[in-house]
């Protein structure tokens, strides 16, 4: 057989896509039972063996270039090579096949379709548009938690019966880490709670933000606050939120984080705090949990399925609630430190070769 995978989130996107992408890319590579294996990309990566990669050029100049190659010279190379099976992992296609080429699409969350206020209105229309053909034309649907092929299933109800649900897994750098020069590198000098993800609404920071503000009301001590990610879409409240914080002292934002130094960044937290209005699966609550770190997260779509009955959960939108729980975990690291193990046994339970030799399994079938 000749599977190909539209890899394009491994070269134009640095958050979560991307990680799944590069990962499940990778994991297939390993876990090969022995098919050919081709992936469609923007760049070639020559680090990367035991796949064919065809390099696709792509460009948002001249305006509409980037729609021809979606819908034709993708499809067109995909003819050309004789492909049988074609996976997108970023739930936009694929595009204009044969009839005979199994399409297999990954669904990570339904958030532009059901939160669009959270999102860029580009996002929200082109979802709008195109999500119910591409689910309808799809052999296969592969969703990422139980939380996402439930709204699946409520939204699009003729695509249950193609939905099958995996885990994604965690990757292996996430281990217990205290590499020298990565607190300095960011500026870190106090005991500190974690947040790492894109800056945006759905993140539900402005919560994350009140609620540090009454801990630090209620709690003498030097504990700051990282914000670790990248500036997305909407974040002008945040903004402002944090140029008046009364401890904006205390909270330091780093910016987009290299990968390298995220196992140091969650070991060394007190906690990790996960306040998401919404989320596909939530990898960061089993990153942290990988680095041996207590979870602090909100109880909300598919937040109890990564995080398990060993993190701290709370209403999204009670800050009060939140600020009572980071004083609780707190207080009960600084006592008696943190209970690794029993984070560490979790988190193994999601493995990307455990994945990969489902997916192979899934979509041979």
């Amino acid at each position: 057989m000749r599977i190909a995978i539209l890899a394009d989130p491994i070269d134009n996107q640095n958050a979560g896509i991307h990680v799944y992408t590069r990962e499940m890319t990778e994991a297939m590579i390993r876990t090969n039972p022995g098919h050919e294996l081709i992936l469609l990309r923007e760049k070639h990566d020559v680090t990367l063996k035991g796949v064919e990669q065809i390099s696709v050029w792509n460009t948002r100049l001249p305006i509409g270039f980037a729609s021809l190659r979606l819908f034709f010279l993708v499809p067109l190379i995909l003819h050309r090579k004789k492909i049988d099976i074609v996976i997108e992992p970023a739930h936009f296609g694929p595009f204009n096949l044969l009839s005979h080429i199994k399409r297999v699409t990954i669904i990570h969350d339904l958030t532009p379709i059901l939160f669009p206020e959270l999102h860029r209105w580009h996002s929200q229309i082109l979802q709008k548009i195109f999500l119910k053909g591409i689910l309808n034309k799809a052999n296969l649907i592969i969703s990422n938690s139980d939380n996402t092929s439930k709204d699946i299933c409520r939204v699009y109800p003729l695509n249950c019966k193609k939905i099958k649900r995996i885990y994604p897994g965690v990757s292996s750098i996430f281990i217990p880490s205290n590499k020298q020069g990565v607190l300095e590198k960011y500026k870190i000098n106090n005991p500190y709670f974690l947040f790492v993800g894109t800056i945006e609404p759905r993140k539900n920071l402005l919560v994350l933000l009140e609620a540090f503000r009454i801990y630090k009301e209620n709690n003498n001590n030097s504990i700051s606050l990282i914000i670790a990610g990248g500036i997305g879409w909407k974040a002008e409240a945040f903004h402002e939120a944090l140029k008046h914080h009364p401890n904006k002292d205390k909270i330091i934002c780093t910016g987009f984080v290299d990968t390298e130094d995220l196992p140091t960044l969650y070991s060394l937290a007190i906690a990790f705090i996960y306040p998401s209005l919404y989320e596909g699966f939530g990898l960061p609550i089993v990153e942290a949990m990988s680095c041996g770190t207590p979870v602090i997260a909100a109880d909300n779509s598919s937040l109890s399925e990564s995080g398990g009955n060993l993190t701290h959960y709370f209403n999204a939108n009670d800050p009060k609630a939140l600020s009572l729980l980071m004083s609780k975990v707190s207080e009960q690291i600084i006592k008696q430190g943190k209970n690794t193990s029993d984070l560490l046994e979790y988190a193994n339970k999601f493995n990307w070769d455990e994945f990969a030799h489902l997916m192979w399994k899934t979509i041979l079938e």
